[in-house]
Order: structure tokens, then C-alpha cells, then sequence
């Protein structure tokens, strides 16, 4: 079911097409989660560690598969948005194009490369061997990763959240089975759990084809729309790529706090694997909404209706202030509780520093939410390129806090190192949002409202 977000209130469109996608990102949490719980259950905290040190290295490779997936589908919603039916088809078929290209070339770079990175980030001795065949396995599976986000993503350009959603449950479901009948029927190790991860991406995103193929017309693409065409493939890839980048650097600022982390030991690491995972589960609304304003920014800049933006902005804003404060209440009371799921009741004093991590992250959401907000409106505006400095800001902060504060200060400083990325990153996306606003305001061809020429997008997006 595609959705125009170009007519009606700005945040009732946004909060419709929202709900679906948070359920999704829930679900997307709970998936992540599976191998955690079943792993710590099953084989013990040594092995949550192991899978819980990846992370960081996780979200460099595979969230700039995930950056890049999104941004490719943002032409799409521009030209959805511009009513160009024709382009939108003609896009889609480049996906095809990029997607393998892109598949291929991760999986290359981390077939060469897993076992230094791990090296590199200090992953402690007792815990290499299970992380390295867990993560291994993870990355020779990204093209699975990359198929469902491309798939997924250009669904939601065309406004249809919901339809993911539904594949991305029955994911969930295959990939908890699978860890139970890998780990505790077969007796597999951590290999276990990322057989599973990769097999389930795989369902989903072969679900999302069959689902486009029978179901969404205008993404039927011709022998014409696959021809490669590097003029269509370079505008989408300017797009997508720094969207992959801003993933990335904000990554390796979180490898290179990684890596200080590790040096405190494997009590450390489980209790930031820990507080991290809670903290995925409980910032997930504000992560739905930054998600939705690519969406909603890139449609709306096709049609040329600039005043919506700002609008949609404002609205959502105030709407995550007010989660914010429940999102600290649930950090506060009932963190600890959700980190049992994946730690022994008996592990205290890892427990205590789960509590302390959440308690001081959550204080700092209102800054969270103003980047997924900001990051995504600007990236659905076409300013991926100048996004990607926000990012930066988050390297330099993790950087600053890993190299002058860990050592002296312990696992206390890393509490703090969210906190302070975050800020310098709103600093950046304040002054850019509202420089490329006025940017748009001056450059735009035509009064408001009157939709932009569908040739004409390509150009101006930038």
C-alpha cells in the first residue's frame, strides 16, 4: 500500500506511516536481541561477550550496508513524490545494479579484513575465536543484509511501511527457531546464532521481491529500466553512499571506544553489550522518527512543498521531547530488569554498571532524537553529503573520550561518551538544517505547492 505524504496534516501522515515502521524497528531490536538472550543463556556470559565485542564492528559493515539502502531509496521518494512514475521505475532498476556491486565488494573487503579489525579493537584472548566466527559468518552473509534493506526501503519510499514490517516478523520468528535448533538441538556454538541471522535477512528480503513482483505495480521494472545507465546509478550512488559514510564514521568513533572498552575486561564489555542492547530497544521510537522524516522530507521536497518540511519537522520534534521522558523513566526503573534477559540475575556488579550506563545516556535523548531527526531530514532533502559532518563530530567526541578519559576514569567515562558524541553532532545538524533550509528557500525554481518538473529533481535535489 503506497502512502502520498506530500497532502493532509503533516503529523498525523507522519505518525501513520511511523507506527508500522516502529513495530518494525521493535521487531528489528528483538531480532538483534535473539542471539544475545539465547546466546547468554545457552552458552554463557564469555560467549554474550564475544558476540556483544562485535558490535561496534558490526555496525561499521553492516550499517553502512543499512546507510547506503536507505539512501538509494530516497531518489525513489522523491520522484514518488514529483508523481514521475516513470522514474521511479527507471531508479529501481539501477538498484538492481548497486545492490550487487555493493554485496559483493563488502563481502571481499570483510573476508580479508575481520580478523585484524578484531585485533585492532583489543578484543580480549578469551573471547577472539567466538567472535571472529560469529561476526565472520554475519559478513559473508551481507548481501542477505543488503537485499532485505533495498527491498524494504523502497517500499517505504513509495510511502508503505507496513508491508516490511509483516516480512520482517516472520524473520524474527525464523531466526529465534533457528538459534534454538542450531545452539540447542545441533549443539552449535555462536556459528549458530549468525547461521541463523543470515538465513532469516534472507527470507525477508526474498518475501519483499515475491510481494513487489505481485502486489506494486509501478516498481515493475522493464529490460530498459536494468540497461545500467552510470548517470542514474552516480546520482543515486551520491545519495547513498554518504548516507553508508555517516553510518560508518559514526561507527568507527564507536570501535575506537570499543576498543577502550575491551582493555577493561570482559566484565566491561558485557556490561556495555548490555546497556547497549537496552538502549536500542528503548530509543527505537526515536529512531522510527528519524527514519520516517527521509521518507517524508524526500517526498515532500519532490513536491515542492517546502513549508511541509518545516512543519513535519517541528511536529516531530515535540513529539519525541515528551518520549524522551518516558524513554529515561524506563531506563531508570526497569533497564536492569530487561538486561536479565541476557545476564544472570547473579552477575550484580555488571548489572550495576548496566544501570548507571542507561540512567546517563537516557538523560541525554532529547540530543538523540534531534539527530535522528535532523540527520534524516536533511539526508531526505538530498544533503547526504553535508550530514555526514555530524558524524564526524560523533568520531571526534567517542575519540576524545576512549583516548583521555577510559584510562583514567574507567568504565564511569564511558558512560559519558554517548552523551557528548550526540552533542557535538547537534551543534553541527542545528546550523546546517537551518542553512540549507534558507539554501532551498532561495533556489527553489517555482512558488510552493506547484510540483516540481520530474526532470528537474535530479538537479535541484542537490
Amino acid at each position: 500500500m503506497t502512502r502520498d505524504m506530500t497532502t493532509g496534516s503533516p503529523l498525523r501522515r507522519i505518525l501513520a506511516f511511523c507506527a508500522p515502521l516502529l513495530i518494525g524497528n521493535l521487531f528489528q531490536q528483538f531480532y538483534n536481541l535473539a542471539d544475545s538472550i539465547i546466546v547468554g543463556r545457552l552458552l554463557g556470559v564469555n560467549a554474550f561477550a564475544a558476540v556483544g565485542s562485535t558490535g561496534a564492528l558490526n555496525f561499521l559493515v553492516l550499517g553502512f550496508a543499512l546507510g547506503i539502502c536507505s539512501g538509494f531509496a530516497i531518489p525513489i521518494a522523491q520522484s514518488f513524490g514529483a508523481g514521475d512514475t516513470e522514474a521511479v521505475r527507471s531508479r529501481t532498476g539501477q538498484l538492481v545494479w548497486l545492490g550487487l556491486f555493493f554485496s559483493l565488494l563488502i563481502t571481499l573487503l570483510t573476508y580479508f579484513t575481520t580478523g585484524p579489525l578484531l585485533r585492532i579493537t583489543n578484543t580480549p584472548a578469551n573471547i577472539y575465536d567466538q567472535a571472529y566466527r560469529y561476526i565472520f559468518i554475519v559478513f559473508m552473509g551481507s548481501g542477505a543484509t543488503i537485499l532485505y534493506n533495498l527491498a524494504s526501503g523502497v517500499l517505504r519510499a513509495l510511502g508503505d511501511s507496513r508491508t516490511p514490517l509483516l516480512f520482517l516478523i516472520v524473520a524474527v520468528f525464523i531466526n529465534v527457531l533457528l538459534d534454538i535448533l542450531f545452539m540447542a538441538g545441533f549443539g552449535m556454538d555462536v556459528e549458530g546464532a549468525a547461521y541463523a541471522t543470515v538465513i532469516s535477512q534472507a527470507a525477508s528480503g526474498l518475501a519483499c521481491l515475491m510481494y513487489i513482483k505481485l502486489k506494486v505495480p509501478v516498481l515493475h521494472i522493464s529490460k530498459a529500466d536494468l540497461k545500467p545507465n552510470l548517470r542514474r546509478m552516480g546520482y543515486i550512488a551520491s545519495i547513498g553512499v554518504p548516507m553508508g559514510l555517516q553510518f560508518s564514521i559514526t561507527a568507527v568513533g564507536s570501535i575506537i571506544l570499543q576498543s577502550a572498552v575491551n582493555t577493561l575486561g570482559a566484565s566491561a564489555v558485557a556490561a556495555v553489550s548490555a546497556g547497549s542492547r537496552v538502549h536500542n530497544i528503548v530509543a527505537a521510537p526515536l529512531e522510527t522518527a528519524g527514519i520516517t522524516m527521509a521518507t517524508y522530507c524526500g517526498q515532500n521536497l519532490g513536491a515542492a512543498r517546502l513549508s511541509r518540511i518545516r512543519s513535519g519537522i517541528r511536529s516531530i520534534t515535540v513529539v519525541s521531547m515528551f518520549y524522551c521522558l518516558l524513554a529515561l523513566a524506563v531506563n531508570a526503573f526497569a533497564g536492569s530488569a530487561i538486561a536479565r534477559l541476557f545476564l544472570d540475575a547473579s552477575e550484580t556488579a555488571i548489572l550495576s554498571d548496566v544501570h548507571d550506563y542507561l540512567v546517563i545516556n537516557g538523560l541525554a535523548y532529547p540530543m538523540l532524537a534531534i539527530i535522528f531527526i535532523f540527520r534524516n531530514g536533511l539526508q531526505g532533502m538530498g544533503f547526504s553529503n553535508s550530514a555526514m559532518f555530524a558524524g564526524l563530530a560523533e568520531l571526534v567526541a567517542r575519540a576524545l573520550v576512549a583516548f583521555g578519559f577510559v584510562g583514567r576514569y574507567a568504565f564511569g567515562a564511558v558512560c559519558f561518551a554517548n552523551p557528548l558524541a550526540w552533542l557535538f553532532a547537534d551543534v553541527i545538524l542545528l546550523f546546517l538544517y537551518f542553512r540549507k533550509l534558507k539554501y532551498l528557500k532561495q533556489t527553489l525554481p517555482r512558488e510552493e505547492g506547484f510540483a516540481l518538473p520530474p526532470k528537474a529533481l535530479s538537479a535541484h535535489a542537490h
